[in-house]
Order: structure tokens, then C-alpha cells, then sequence
């Protein structure tokens, strides 16, 4: 074993995805790992079995691309488990796929990661239709940065099961310090605030000037950090792109494509309205998130705990902390629930709704220590609307699960890890 490979695997920490990408490969010829930069699908692909037994071939390595692009079949000779990372740089490698999978199909099995989501995933669905599934890494919560096992309370809560009263812990997991230093593999080691900011600093940059141009041509790389530090700010709140464009002086069609380029390079989310619609008018402007809420504190400019506590971004940010952890259960379940938020016309507010087929599953987001009654009327307003929720939850930064009403429950948020 090299030396490198005893330091990764030192870092090493398990995801929950895992379990997940090794059932499908049982079941299907090509599998499709998508997120972030630095989310760790490289690391994961290297490190779970079965597939650190597999070919890995990395196309960021110049000779690697070369060969895939004049002889793609080359790659896998010799091998029926191949590892194909960054794929999106060689789009032709697609099709050369998708024939060989059609020649082999009970026998080759395939694993393609890449950063460039929609972009890839375009050229999935014209070369692998029917071949292929596709998931999603997300940045590392809680309990896999602890290498706790998944947490239940959201699962049980799913089924209508409610937690017992309890204090889950004897001091409050505090948020502040992992809302700005973030979820990343890469941060794990990193102890101080001044590296942490550096750390991030470096991570935007090289995303502006190596990641983005690849993608495609922005005119101006100054307009475009302007608008990803609006965006920022505005974390957890309902889309305005014409309040963005007056703000960052940037034209509203160009901040929509900017807005759809970060979507494709997964770093931003845009939840969408709950759409269920009964008695009462619904707002259907999406809500737009950032993947990780360190990369939110940074490009809103909080560098510190303190700094971030006293912002009025702070509340926002930590609904991005939340959703993080919500996506991570989310991505565990089949049928996968859908995420949305819910919204009135009159201004009753739901956070969070996780809908899988006829259950839902209400979730409020306070920035406070102490769960109060009075902080659940959204919720109580979603039963009022929506009587066979089977649960809602009051996420708060307290250590106590306690009972609130008849459906509702307060849960500390580091108990949804």
C-alpha cells in the first residue's frame, strides 16, 4: 500500500451513499455519480469495496483522455469493472458505453462520476436510456464526519412513530461553527478559521477559473462572482432574479443563465413550491439554497462563528445546514420523497414538506434554543390544510426531542443526522 493511499484511507470517512451505489450495480449495467467539486466521489469510488477492485480511470489525467478519446474501448480492455471519473470531458466515451453494454450486458458493469450534472446527464439520456441510474454525493453531514450510523428519528417519523422526550444530549450541538466552516471532505482536517477561509477561497477560485470555463463562456468573471455573493445572502429565501440583477447591476437574463450554471456545476439548489393544491392560493417561486452552508457563510462574506451569529443571514444559512441534512435521508429512501417548501398567499409558511407518494412530512427550521408552541403556527396551518400529514417537526439548536401538539415534535437538528 503507497503512502498516499494510507493517508486517504486514514481520512477515509463511510457514506451513506454507498450501501446504495453497490445494490445498484448488482442491478444495472451503468451507474451515474454526480456532485460538487470536493464532495468526495472520487475518494468514495477509491475506497468502497467493490469498487476499489475495479479499473479506475480518471479523465483529468491528460494521457487517460487521449486514449479514451481515440480508442475508448481500450480503457476497459482486459476488465469488466470499470471506474470512469469525469467522464463529461470525453462525451464520445458515452457512446462507446452504451455499445459495449449492449454487446455485454450480463457482464460489463460501469461507474460514471462527474461534477457537470445537467451536462452529463443530457448525454446520459441520448446514449444510456434504459442502461443507467443516476445519484447524486452530496457534501458529508453530521454523522458521517462523527462515522455515526443513519439516524432513525426522521425515518420512524416517516412511519408516524414519534420519539420519545428525552434530552438527546448534555450540551446543544452548537451550529455556528459548522455553518461556516462547511460540510466538504477536504475541511475535516482543518482547525482554524483562517484556514478554513482560505480554504474556501481557493475553492471558488479555482471554480471561476478552471471549472466554469469549461462549462461554458461567461463574459465576465467579476459579474459572475456578484451574482453567486447575492445569491448568498439570500439563502433560503424565494427567487427575485430581477431584485438580483438590480443588485449586482448584472442584466436578468444573464443572471438566469449564471443561475443555471450553478445548478449544472451542483453547487446551488432551487427547491420548489409544494405543489399539492387544496383550498388555499400557494406561492410557486422556488426557494434558492446553496449545497453546503459554508460555502453560503463564505460568499456572503462570514468568516467566523461570531461574525455569522449576528447576521441576518444566519437564519437562512442555517436552513441551508437543515436541507443538507434532509437530502441525506432523502437520497436513502425508495421511492425517493420529493423536497419542496410550502407557501400561502397569506403568508403561512412551512419550511421543508418531504413528500413520498401519498405521505407527507412537515419540517419548520427556528435558529433558536428553545422550541416553543407559538414558533409551530405554520405547521399547525399545514395540518389544518393537509390532515393526514403523518408528522412535523420543529428543527431548532436545543438538546431536547419534546412533544408540541398532538402531530408536532421539536428534535435538536444535530438528531437528524
Amino acid at each position: 500500500m503507497t503512502d498516499n493511499h494510507s493517508i486517504s484511507e486514514w481520512f477515509y470517512r463511510k457514506r451513506l451513499l454507498a450501501p446504495l451505489l453497490r445494490g445498484a450495480v448488482e442491478d444495472h449495467p451503468v451507474v451515474i455519480l454526480t456532485g460538487a467539486r470536493q464532495v468526495g466521489k472520487s475518494t468514495l469510488l477509491q475506497e468502497e469495496a467493490p469498487f476499489n477492485q475495479w479499473r479506475y480511470v480518471s479523465l483529468d489525467d491528460f494521457d487517460a483522455l487521449a486514449r479514451a478519446e481515440r480508442d475508448p474501448p481500450s480503457t476497459w480492455a482486459g476488465v469488466d469493472r470499470v471506474v470512469l471519473d469525469e467522464v463529461q470531458k470525453s462525451p464520445g466515451m458515452l457512446s462507446a458505453v452504451k455499445q459495449v453494454v449492449d454487446q455485454r450486458r450480463r457482464k460489463m458493469r460501469f461507474v460514471l462520476s462527474g461534477s457537470a450534472h445537467l451536462l452529463l446527464m443530457q448525454n446520459v439520456g441520448e446514449t444510456l436510456a434504459g442502461r443507467a441510474v443516476h445519484f447524486s454525493l452530496l457534501p458529508m453531514c453530521l454523522s458521517e464526519i462523527r462515522g455515526d450510523s443513519a439516524g432513525s428519528v426522521l425515518s420512524e417519523l416517516f412511519k408516524g412513530r414519534f420519539p420519545e422526550e428525552a434530552d438527546i444530549q448534555s450540551v446543544p450541538e452548537e451550529p455556528f461553527s459548522h455553518m461556516v466552516k462547511g460540510f466538504l471532505p477536504p475541511l475535516l482536517t482543518l482547525t482554524s478559521p483562517a484556514a478554513v477561509t482560505r480554504w474556501w477561497e481557493g475553492y471558488v477560485a479555482t471554480y471561476l477559473e478552471r471549472d466554469l470555463r469549461r462549462l461554458t463562456q461567461v463574459e465576465s468573471l467579476s459579474d459572475y462572482r456578484y451574482v453567486m455573493e447575492s445569491l448568498a445572502l439570500r439563502s433560503g429565501q424565494m427567487m427575485n432574479q430581477t431584485e438580483v440583477s438590480r443588485d449586482t447591476r448584472v442584466s436578468q437574463p444573464t443572471v438566469h443563465r449564471y443561475l443555471n450554471l450553478m445548478e449544472v456545476s451542483c453547487l446551488l439548489i432551487r427547491l420548489p413550491a409544494f405543489a399539492r393544491n387544496r383550498t388555499k392560493r400557494l406561492i410557486k417561486t422556488p426557494k434558492v439554497y446553496w449545497v453546503d452552508p459554508g460555502l453560503a457563510s463564505y460568499l456572503a462574506g462570514h468568516f467566523d462563528s461570531s461574525g455569522l451569529e449576528s447576521s441576518r443571514e444566519a437564519g437562512g444559512i442555517f436552513e441551508t445546514l437543515v436541507l443538507l441534512h434532509l437530502q441525506a435521508f432523502a437520497q436513502l429512501l425508495v421511492p425517493r420523497p420529493r423536497l419542496s417548501y410550502w407557501r400561502t398567499t397569506s403568508g403561512k409558511e412551512v419550511d421543508f414538506v418531504l413528500e413520498q407518494g401519498k405521505k407527507l412530512l412537515a419540517i419548520e427550521v427556528k435558529l433558536a434554543g428553545t422550541a416553543r408552541y407559538v414558533d409551530t403556527e405554520g405547521l399547525r396551518a399545514f395540518l389544518d390544510e393537509y390532515p393526514e400529514t403523518v408528522a412535523c417537526v420543529l428543527v431548532y439548536t436545543g438538546r431536547e426531542i419534546k412533544r408540541l401538539h398532538e402531530k408536532i415534535v421539536a428534535v435538536p437538528w444535530s438528531a437528524l443526522a
